[in-house]
């Protein structure tokens, strides 16, 4: 590339690649520049990388949604439906307000892995105190708005009166964790950009732990219900937040970075760049609720059992799909170095060796829930009507992972390399199809229809960023 070392690829500024994306750029040129990230070479390095870095992703990320499978579980000891159902219900009210405010982790990790990539630890930590700020506003915007908040999205769901009752003792404590999580999707996003995989490992499980410690103490030990479900999960949260702050601080030390929080953090062309590539992940995010939040919606109008099946069958869904986005975060950071690196080579192989890795574990997920998703739906309730309505189901679960995979990978290359206004469209186009299909089918189908667009909406998004794929590796002149 000219104008910049080809020896040294990984010591480049950002400064001395006048073409590289202006969304990342050099803050200070006297902050010490991390060591430099070592690039496989050849087949047996490259898989040794990719384990390396994604194993504590996965390990990581399958405890995420071990926060809903811990609520869904300690409320299925009880035998009314109705608790199940109401945590169910809750659970996709955050997972809708709090998936649109996930670019506060993607947009974090995408340009930091850049900057890594170009040896800029001044601009990794003004992405990190910027993202804080953003999420810290935006948390208490939340928790201010909360009780309109509340009138519009219950009010798209058709819960019977006990149900609708439980769901709101839930969200009105949930909420008060809003500040603290967004936070720590921030927090996640620099580890992740900085390759720090085993420490997004240490938050996962230990605010996870909590999770489920909490729940157990508090809604069947203290018989606080809904309610000590949803304590438990702001305490678990808020906490993590705070542990996230110390391994963010202490990663940024270690890559040189002692001067607290950086001049010139709100520069207008960094600022202007992060809020061109939220504002179209939040877009991009939108469309990929959609077909989560209307499910649950339908779910809702086809009763108490349905819905309360319908939450375990999703918690089983969200464990695989974050199992898989364990390559899809390992591409994220590996792409997003090579990019900032400008070595087209570097995003070629990530992209190929993560793909080879992905799939594998797609086959095995697959193979899990053919054989004993009968048994982890048991494990999950206790009531033999929602047990027989979600095993009836399984079959459609069981073909998502090879269906899911490839949108997660996409997903990590396209984030990682910034390049989301295509994401963007692709998952506009991809909601446009479940829509009209969506329409066809549901009145004929019903719940079938709920999992035949879902996964109709999954592959949509595969084919269509793979399309547009090779024209990001075009974009690296080297």
């Amino acid at each position: 590339m000219p104008g910049c070392s080809a020896s040294h690829p990984q010591r480049q500024t950002l400064r001395s690649c006048t073409n590289h994306p202006p969304a990342v750029s050099e803050l200070s040129a006297s902050a010490q520049a991390p060591d430099p990230v070592v690039l496989p070479q050849g087949p047996a390095a490259w898989h040794r990388r990719i384990w390396t870095l994604t194993w504590p992703v996965i390990l990581a990320n399958v405890t995420i949604p071990l926060v809903g499978v811990a609520d869904v579980t300690v409320m299925g000891r009880l035998p009314d439906p109705a608790y199940i159902a109401a945590v169910t219900m809750g659970s996709a009210l955050f997972s809708a307000v709090y998936w649109l405010f996930g670019f506060l982790r993607m947009a974090t990790t995408g340009l930091s892995a850049q900057a890594l990539g170009s040896a800029n630890v001044a601009e990794i930590a003004a992405i990190f105190w910027r993202g804080c700020v953003i999420a810290v506003t935006l948390g208490v915007l939340l928790v201010c708005l909360q009780w309109p908040l509340a009138s519009l999205l219950f009010h798209w769901f058709d819960a019977t009166p006990d149900v609708a009752h439980l769901a709101r003792d839930y969200y009105d404590l949930r909420i008060l964790s809003a500040p603290a999580l967004l936070v720590y999707l921030v927090e996640l996003g620099i580890l992740f950009g900085l390759q720090r995989m085993r420490h997004t490992l240490y938050l996962s499980v230990g605010l996870n732990l909590t999770n489920l410690g909490l729940d157990i103490l508090l809604a069947l030990g203290l018989d606080m219900g809904v309610k000590g479900v949803a304590a438990g999960t702001v305490i678990s949260e808020c906490s993590a937040a705070i542990a996230g702050w110390v391994l963010v601080q202490r990663a940024l030390r270690e890559h040189g970075w002692w001067k607290g929080r950086p001049r010139q953090l709100w520069r207008g062309h960094a600022v202007r760049g992060w809020f061109g590539i939220s504002t179209n992940l939040i877009l991009r995010t939108f469309c990929v609720q959609l077909p989560f939040f209307v499910g649950t919606l339908l779910a809702t109008q086809l009763g108490a059992v349905t819905l309360a099946a319908h939450g375990i069958l999703m918690q089983l869904f969200f464990i695989m799909t974050y199992s898989l986005d364990g390559f899809a975060h390992t591409a994220e950071t590996l792409a997003g170095f090579a990019y900032g690196a400008q070595q087209r080579e570097v995003l070629r192989q990530t992209t190929r060796y993560c793909a080879l890795w992905a799939m594998f574990f797609a086959l095995l997920t697959c193979l899990l829930f053919g054989f004993a998703g009968t048994t982890l739906v048991d494990a999950m309730s206790v009531a033999a009507d929602v047990r027989q309505t979600a095993s009836h189901y399984l079959l459609w679960l069981a073909i998502s992972p090879l269906l899911c995979v490839w949108a997660f990978l996409f997903d990590g290359i396209f984030i990682g390399t910034t390049h989301i206004r295509e994401m963007r469209n692709a998952m506009f186009a991809a909601a446009l199809l479940w829509g009209a299909l969506l329409w066809l089918t549901f009145d004929a189908c019903a719940y079938e229809a709920v999992w035949l667009t879902l996964n109709s909406f999954m592959l949509a998004r595969s084919i269509l960023m793979a399309l547009y794929y090779p024209r990001i590796e075009r974009t690296i002149s080297a």
